[in-house]
């Protein structure tokens, strides 16, 4: 039975679906609840030549992300689950396997939303695999078709 369960949560319709099954499974299994949103570095390019920081986009992207972090924790706790929540910075993937493992998860639930085209598809890539492929425990990943 899995004892605790770590969500990726970044409030889009698919994450909202991942939020809503992972009540499920907490409330079924008896799980501590973790929460994190992962914001990517920032850097804005200007040209081949390099690149610039701005800490004012910066500082507007992390409230954003703060933003998405607190309704998912408003939202388990409306339906009466208590749940840690962290916002994580850097890759994706990494950020969500390397925080599965310091806190122990046995479980890393997630959303994900079937692109329309091969292009698309081609083109983004899936995280979700990409997940599978580098957690050390169990994926659930929850479609939105």
């Amino acid at each position: 039975m899995y004892k605790m369960i770590l969500l990726a949560y970044d409030g889009s319709e698919s994450g909202q679906k991942a939020l809503l099954d992972c009540q499920d499974l907490v409330q079924w299994s008896g799980a501590s609840l973790a929460l994190v949103a992962v914001m990517p570095h920032h850097i804005d390019f200007i040209g081949a030549e390099g690149g610039y920081y701005d800490p004012k986009i910066a500082e507007r992207e992390k409230e954003s992300y703060m933003s998405v972090l607190d309704h998912g924790l408003r939202t388990l706790a409306e339906a009466g689950f208590n749940a840690k929540g962290e916002l994580l910075v850097g890759d994706t993937i990494s950020e969500i396997t390397s925080h599965a493992r310091k806190i122990r998860a046995d479980l890393i639930v997630v959303g994900h939303k079937h692109l329309d085209g091969w292009a698309a598809r081609w083109w983004r890539g899936s995280s979700s695999g990409a997940l599978i492929e580098h957690a050390h425990c169990s994926v659930l990943v929850a479609i939105i078709p």
